[in-house]
């Protein structure tokens, strides 16, 4: 139901605008980005007016699908219009990202309320300590990395950012490995998984001029974007964590 859900949205803006102004990373992160956006309205033809769009990566390279042709004069409605979009768009893309940001840097605090019971602590019997003490190292380990990792698969928007850079991905290792000219297809999985994906692109790029090993390349930018991409997803997962309303706990 519409007046059912319309209620649901008002806190959950709130919580974004909180995570993207509530820590000195987040702030100092718009901060920046404001600088860099006034160059690029004062000074277009400087060498850091495309400074914005590396700032409000992957979501602001969306707008390579504007009709917006940056080194064109804007004359008429149309060219106004695309680019207010413009604008707003890297607006919000960067509101997002300072959310990201918070949410990295944001620690949930779990108090025990005034009157509760906290939870006894449990005695291990020397057997058990035994086996912590002989297994613990290498069994926390694991335990470690899914904890790491949980965020970019236990909800939708990390999920979908995933098979988003999945499909980039693919269509990038066949057109590398099975067309015989891949053109610019690298250009997809670039932007879905930047800005991470640029340290990918400069750790590949000297393979290129290598003819005896020109395959190591894209197998390395292919690596490169994976984890990127995997890092993207882990920051989205933390994001979506701190906007899911927090469920009240009963007082015992």
């Amino acid at each position: 139901m519409p007046t059912a859900s319309h209620p649901r949205r008002v806190p959950r803006l709130r919580r974004l605008l909180a995570l993207a102004s509530g820590n000195w990373l987040a702030r100092g992160y718009l901060a920046v980005f404001a600088v860099s956006f006034t160059v690029m309205f004062l000074f277009p033809e400087s060498a850091f007016a495309g400074s914005p769009l590396l700032l409000t990566a992957p979501l602001s390279f969306l707008c390579v699908f504007l009709p917006l042709d940056p080194g064109a004069e804007v004359d008429g409605a149309a060219d106004v219009t695309a680019v207010a979009v413009f604008a707003v768009w890297l607006l919000l893309c960067a509101l997002v990202n300072a959310a990201v940001l918070g949410a990295l840097a944001t620690r949930v605090v779990t108090t025990t309320p005034t009157g509760a019971r906290g939870p006894l602590p449990h005695v291990a019997n020397p057997a058990e300590q035994k086996g912590t003490d002989m297994t613990g190292p290498v069994g926390t380990r694991p335990q470690g990395v899914r904890a790491l990792l949980a965020p970019a698969v236990d909800n939708w928007l990390a999920r979908g950012y995933l098979a988003v850079v999945a499909v980039a991905l693919g269509f990038f290792l066949c057109a590398a490995f099975v067309l015989p000219d891949p053109g610019f297809a690298g250009i997809w999985p670039f932007m879905a998984t930047a800005p991470f994906s640029i340290l990918a692109m400069a750790v590949s790029s000297p393979f290129e001029y290598y003819s005896s090993i020109t395959w190591l390349s894209p197998l390395i930018f292919s690596i490169g974007v994976a984890l990127s991409g995997l890092a993207n997803a882990v920051l989205l997962g933390l994001l979506a964590r701190r906007m899911r309303p927090r469920e009240p706990h009963p007082a015992a």
